[in-house]
Formats: C-alpha cells, sequence, structure tokens
C-alpha cells in the first residue's frame, strides 16, 4: 500500500514555493502527492519532478475538463480539445514523473445538460478517452476515470456506470477509481459498490462527508476498508481535503466554514488514521 496527499489542499500549482511542504509531507510518512495539473506547463512540471525525486516522493496527478474542453459534446471541435487537453496533461505526468492521471476526465466538471447522459455521450466519452488512453500509453501513464456525485457532473456518477465505461473501453491504461466522499453521496451499499467494479478500479480517494480530516466525520470507515482488504486492493490511498486556503478552490468545493485546525495537522492525523485502519 501506497499513501499520498492531494496538494489541492494548498495550492492549485505547485512550485518553489511549496518546496518546505513537500520536505514536511516526506516527513511526516507519506509516500507520495498527488498533483494538480491546471497550468500545462511541462517545463514547470520537469523541475518539479527532479525536486520530487531528490525528496524521495513519488507521485499521482490529478485535473479536470472543461465546458470548451468536455469529451462528451455534440461538438467534435470541443471534443478534439478536450482530447488535446488531456495529450497535454498527459505530457506534464511524463514531466513530472506521475504514474496516474485521475478525475472527471471523462466530461466537464459542474457542466449539466438537464438530462440523463444519451447514447451519443456515452460513445463520444468512449471514443475520446480510447484515443486518449493509446496516447498515455505510450507516456507510461494510466488513465483514471473519476465518477462525482450527481451535484457535481451527470456523466458518470456511481461506481456500476464507471465500471461498465471502464470495460467498454477495454484499455490497458484507461482504468477507473474509488472515491470515499462521492461513494457516501451516491451509492446504496459501499461493499456492493466496490465489489461492482474491483476488476477496474486501481486508486482510491481517502476523503470524508465534510471534505475535512478523514475518521473525523460520517463515512463508513469500518465498511469501506474491510471492503477493500476484501478485494485484495494494493494501490494508492490519497488523502483527498479541502480548505479556505485558496478562494477560488474553496468556492468550487463549497467549503464555507474551517474544519480542521491546519493543513499539515490534517495531514499529519490523515495518515496516522489510514495506516492504523489499514494495518490494524
Amino acid at each position: 500500500m501506497k499513501y499520498g496527499m492531494n496538494m489541492l489542499l494548498w495550492a492549485t500549482d505547485v512550485n518553489e514555493s511549496h518546496y518546505g511542504l513537500l520536505d514536511s509531507l516526506k516527513k511526516i510518512g507519506y509516500d507520495g502527492v498527488e498533483l494538480p495539473i491546471f497550468d500545462m506547463n511541462t517545463a514547470n512540471f520537469a523541475k518539479l519532478g527532479k525536486k520530487l525525486t531528490d525528496t524521495g516522493l513519488q507521485r499521482t496527478a490529478v485535473t479536470i475538463c472543461t465546458d470548451t474542453e468536455n469529451p462528451i459534446s455534440p461538438d467534435a471541435a470541443i471534443r478534439q480539445a478536450g482530447l488535446d487537453r488531456l495529450k497535454k496533461a498527459i505530457d506534464c505526468c511524463q514531466a513530472v514523473g506521475a504514474t496516474h492521471l485521475c478525475g472527471p476526465i471523462h466530461s466537464a466538471i459542474g457542466v449539466f445538460s438537464g438530462n440523463c447522459p444519451t447514447t451519443d455521450e456515452w460513445n463520444w466519452g468512449k471514443e475520446t478517452l480510447t484515443k486518449a488512453a493509446d496516447y498515455a500509453k505510450q507516456a507510461n501513464v494510466t488513465l483514471v476515470v473519476e465518477y462525482l456525485n450527481r451535484f457535481e457532473c451527470y456523466f458518470l456518477t456511481c461506481a456500476a456506470d464507471v465500471g461498465r465505461f471502464c470495460r467498454e473501453i477495454n484499455h490497458s491504461h484507461c482504468k477507473t477509481m474509488y472515491d470515499t466522499f462521492h461513494a457516501n453521496i451516491e451509492e446504496k451499499s459501499i461493499t456492493g459498490a466496490i465489489k461492482s467494479y474491483a476488476d477496474q478500479f486501481v486508486h482510491v480517494h481517502i476523503s470524508e462527508n465534510d471534505r475535512s480530516t478523514p475518521g473525523e466525520g460520517g463515512v463508513n470507515w469500518d465498511e469501506t476498508f474491510a471492503a477493500l482488504k476484501e478485494v485484495k486492493y494494493d494501490g494508492w490511498f490519497v488523502v483527498e481535503a479541502f480548505g479556505l486556503s485558496l478562494p477560488a478552490l474553496a468556492a468550487a468545493t463549497k467549503i464555507w466554514r474551517r474544519m480542521f485546525t491546519d493543513e499539515l495537522t490534517l495531514a499529519t492525523n490523515a495518515l496516522k488514521f489510514m495506516k492504523t485502519r489499514w494495518q490494524g
């Protein structure tokens, strides 16, 4: 098992100003970090990759799609822009040494049609992600499609759907993940959800129901870890928490009040919680 920390708790652009923080996360005991990829500057990511290697931190990455770069748009030009965006993000992963590119890379986040997903959207999504996976394979990066809850997207919102989506794509470098926050909202059974697509998920986000310190909220962690052990999961546990340090991101993630002492305390307690529950 590998333990990671999503850097979106502190930054949307990890750079030299965060080098001390990276050192601190290594000292706390993390194996790696999950890097946001919004700025598609490969030179900057190559520089960051050297720092992470020197620090001894492995890395995964996360990105999103926008309404003008949407893999399921009815406009072929916008779908192509979505594919081009994913290719740029894959280039950044390769530059920084990230092995996984996670996130709602199937459709534009926060964009709704007012209807259920259509067959055309399903097929456009598969076509775009298949092409992106072909590109990711040559970069030795695995795409990790994340389903979100119904309030953040409408295309893939549960384990059953994302599992079927990835099975139909049937690509070695296009898999999916389990996120405890979204599952807490959408799934009728944690165990049932995890078992339903264990053949397809390769990554786990550890995220509390209020997006603060894992283990201090309402997620059913006993059932979660028991189910993950039952399916013999052995990949990344990455803490995904959000706070108030980034106003734009706080607004996007609907964080309106402070729910933890400070970010490094959250990171420290989260790692202790994961290790205790998994190894206990």
